[in-house]
């Protein structure tokens, strides 16, 4: 019975390692985007780039970091399973690239103008930021109402990480 225990309690962490993971990119992938859509010389090929060279970016600083906190803790490089727990943990750090570039396509197929789709991009950002509260919020106990505030307060977080980058004009 407690190795079941055990076991689930590894696998909560290791879910919540990802999710953070994931929310972390996200507020990270919508301050890239906004300040792509705040320039006029943004185009497609550019706004592809800086998205997928944030989430790269970001998914080998995490994977750099891991490693090297690592030997400090543990005195030797990770083995095979750890390396491969740190991949899996980090993996979500590539899909906020995800939206973003989806957006790009669009917009490099003609269905809306690039600085539109980049700003769609961004609210769907803060949309999954709410959305994440939002599930936060009900797997708590909290109910509705506390759910919505939640979910609130997370968008409120990503509108202001939206508003740093406007008043810091980049």
């Amino acid at each position: 019975m407690a190795v079941h225990v055990e076991k689930k309690g590894e696998l909560l962490n290791t879910l919540r390692e990802r999710l953070k993971e994931r929310i972390y990119a996200a507020i990270t992938m919508l301050a890239v985007v906004v300040g792509l859509a705040q320039n006029p010389h943004t185009g497609h090929w550019t706004a592809a780039a800086y998205v997928t060279g944030t989430a790269v970016g970001l998914w080998l600083a995490t994977l750099v970091a891991d490693v090297q906190s690592h030997r400090v803790v543990h005195k030797r490089f990770p083995g095979r399973a750890e390396v491969r727990h740190m991949l899996y943990v980090s993996s979500p750090l590539l899909s906020s690239a995800a939206g973003p570039l989806a957006m790009d396509a669009l917009s490099a197929a003609g269905a809306l103008d690039l600085n539109t789709a980049l700003w769609i991009a961004a609210g769907a950002g803060i949309a999954g930021l709410a959305a994440w509260g939002f599930e936060g919020g009900r797997r708590m106990g909290g109910g509705l109402l506390a759910s919505i505030l939640a979910a609130v307060v997370d968008a409120v977080i990503g509108a202001g990480v939206v508003g740093v980058k406007l008043l810091a004009g980049h």
